[in-house]
């Protein structure tokens, strides 16, 4: 039987862990047996970019964790070397980053299971997700989509303003 403090720090990782994955919206268990320091260092750096949380992790606790927030159907991977990458930032960012060291260190590195908001996800819905483009670079280009229109107007604006003998220096200085 262990002594109470172990017990005691043992339950609160157990909390923070359960706490970690209610608070993320997306996350990853990994087998990272085999991989090397430098390798290790530069998926930790590529993930510390976007904001991943990745830690490596003990299958018991983790284990406790998700059954508390009733995702059990993941205990069947908890086994061998894991680690666990979560975002709150970026749901996308993990899926991305993770999937592309899978497929860079082949055997050495796999995924293992992944949740969205709650949600178990299957290979096929990793791999999906994971060729989706970053947070930023969805908001660039909503955001293009939406300035097009209005560059279009300018330019067919500036086109007829010549067109009729004029330039836009001197619409200018009509105006003022």
């Amino acid at each position: 039987m262990p002594n109470a403090k172990v017990l005691s720090e043992k339950q609160a990782i157990v909390e923070a862990l359960a706490e970690r994955i209610k608070s993320s919206d997306a996350g990853i268990l990994v087998d990272y047996k085999g991989i090397t320091v430098a390798e290790d260092t530069a998926l930790r750096t590529e993930l510390r970019k976007d904001e991943v949380e990745y830690t490596v992790v003990k299958n018991t606790l983790v284990r406790k964790a998700l059954d508390k927030l009733g995702m059990n159907e993941l205990d069947h991977v908890l086994n061998g070397t894991t680690s666990l990458a979560t975002s709150v930032k970026d749901p996308i960012a993990p899926f991305r980053i993770i999937n592309d060291y899978s497929k860079k260190l082949g055997e050495r590195f796999n995924i293992k299971a992944a949740y969205m908001e709650g949600k178990i996800l299957n290979e096929a819905e990793i791999e999906e997700l994971s060729a989706l483009p970053s947070k930023d670079a969805l908001y660039a280009k909503v955001l293009g989509t939406m300035i097009a229109p209005i560059t279009s107007l300018a330019v067919v604006l500036g086109q007829i303003l010549e067109q009729k003998g004029g330039s836009l220096e001197s619409a200018e200085a009509a105006a003022e």
